[in-house]
């Protein structure tokens, strides 16, 4: 765990390596903050408190250079809740939306479409758990 159970934290045993960064890009847009991973990625957030929903942009960050295909996808509880189509390198983010009542656990997931798309880099831009 990286803090003090009182608010969502990321569990770092059981999760891959991320970088917390400003301004990150995807397909030309810049967002304000995100969550950028290597593919294959599985984050597990522990939720520690009542939490509605997870928000974000999910895309190939354009530190890529326009390569890279990935697949994203967030679970809760073990439970896939969503899921993206192929996004490659170049295209724009697709829009998350998942609701989080009643759950204990939230895990962002994100899968390299064919093995040279371990290069790519998956941002979770403008990533936001709402909690009570």
């Amino acid at each position: 765990m990286t803090g003090d159970g009182s608010k969502p934290e990321v569990r770092t045993a059981g999760s891959s390596w991320l970088w917390q960064r400003q301004s990150p890009e995807i397909a030309g847009t810049t967002y304000a903050h995100g969550v950028s991973v290597h593919a294959p990625s599985s984050v597990l957030i522990d939720l520690n408190r009542t939490c509605t929903a997870y928000d974000a942009q999910a895309g190939v960050d354009d530190l890529t250079l326009g390569l890279g295909a990935l697949r994203f996808s967030v679970y809760a509880d073990g439970q896939r809740l969503w899921r993206s189509g192929v996004l490659h390198g170049g295209e724009r983010a697709a829009p998350v939306h998942v609701p989080l009542a009643g759950r204990t656990t939230l895990r962002l997931v994100v899968e390299p479409v064919s093995p040279v798309d371990v290069v790519a880099v998956g941002d979770w831009a403008q990533a936001r758990i709402s909690c009570r």
